[in-house]
C-alpha cells in the first residue's frame, strides 16, 4: 500500500463529502503510521463529521496528550463532546481553544456551550 496515495484519496473523499468513506481509509494509514498527526487529524475530522464521536473523541484526546498546546484539536474536541450533549466537559475545551486563538468559529462555540451551561447546567438535552 502507498501511503501517500491513500493520504490523498482519504482527502479526496473527505473534501468530497464521504467522511465516513475517508474514515476507512484513514484507519490502515494510522494504523501503520500512528505518530503521522496530519493522519490522526483528518481521522478526527473524519469521524466528527459521520457522526462517529466516540471516534473522533479518542483521536483528539490522543492529539492533546502529545501537544497540549494544539488549539484545534482543544476545540474540534470540545465540538465533539457538545455534539455528544457533554457540555460541561466540553466547556474547558472550547475555552483553552478561544484563549490560545482567536477564531470566530471558536469564540461562537464557546459561547453556545457557556450558554447551554448557564441554561441547564451542562445537562444534555431531556436529562433529569
Amino acid at each position: 500500500m502507498d501511503l501517500l496515495d491513500e493520504y490523498r484519496r482519504a482527502t479526496f473523499a473527505f473534501e468530497a463529502g464521504d467522511p465516513a468513506g475517508a474514515a476507512r481509509l484513514l484507519e490502515p494509514i494510522l494504523e501503520a503510521e500512528p505518530h503521522n498527526t496530519a493522519v490522526r487529524q483528518l481521522l478526527a475530522r473524519a469521524y466528527f463529521n459521520s457522526a462517529q464521536l466516540a471516534g473522533a473523541e479518542a483521536q483528539l484526546r490522543v492529539l492533546i496528550e502529545r501537544d497540549p498546546s494544539d488549539h484545534y484539536a482543544h476545540h474540534v474536541l470540545g465540538r465533539t463532546l457538545e455534539r455528544a450533549g457533554r457540555f460541561s466537559e466540553a466547556l474547558p475545551h472550547l475555552r483553552l481553544a478561544a484563549a490560545m486563538k482567536e477564531h470566530d468559529d471558536y469564540a461562537e462555540a464557546l459561547r453556545r456551550v457557556q450558554l447551554w451551561v448557564g441554561k441547564h447546567g451542562g445537562r444534555a438535552a431531556g436529562a433529569a
